[in-house]
């Protein structure tokens, strides 16, 4: 039986850009200036206590800021925040940044459709990034629209929605 294949590391990236993702802002203020990334790396981890968790690349520049902050925002894109997207990811346009509203003390995109602000209680080392867990002083949710999708190297949009039931109950038996 032949070993496992050697694959490249941009082959690998593209492996994993198969699974579709939101787009957030992930961003933090430090002495009174806010800073910001783009990210697909955010998960909800914990609803008791409530916790969340971003990958940062252990090189980004955000990393430094974050533990000095101890603090940071989450903003779920809309698919109309693809500029906004763009700015954070390093592509800067003719759009300027976003406007940016306080959450318990944290910089979050102001018209987002879903906003977190969470305390850095952990930080695990994982390859090359860093995950950080934090835990949620707060959050908003009222903002309608559809979210910024990203998929095989490119922003994406919902199709129609499905009138297929979702029966969670067995789904649930079927993960554990």
């Amino acid at each position: 039986m032949p070993g496992p294949a050697v694959n490249t590391g941009r082959e690998f990236r593209n492996a994993m850009g198969r699974f579709a993702t939101g787009v957030t802002i992930v961003s933090t203020a430090v002495d009174g200036e806010v800073h910001g990334m783009t990210a697909n790396g955010f998960m909800s981890v914990s609803l008791d206590p409530r916790l969340v968790l971003i990958s940062v690349r252990e090189e980004a520049r955000i990393r430094a800021l974050l533990e000095r902050s101890g603090t940071y925002g989450v903003s779920v894109l809309s698919r109309g925040h693809r500029l906004v997207s763009d700015h954070f990811a390093g592509r800067r346009g003719e759009q300027p940044p976003a406007d940016f509203v306080d959450l318990a003390g944290v910089p979050v995109v102001a018209d987002a459709i879903t906003r977190v602000a969470a305390r850095i209680v952990a930080i695990h080392p994982a390859g090359d990034h860093l995950l950080y867990v934090g835990q949620v002083m707060d959050f908003a949710d009222e903002q309608q629209g559809e979210p910024l999708i990203f998929h095989g190297g490119r922003y994406r949009e919902l199709g129609a929605d499905s009138d297929a039931p979702v029966i969670w109950h067995e789904l649930a038996h079927a993960w554990f």
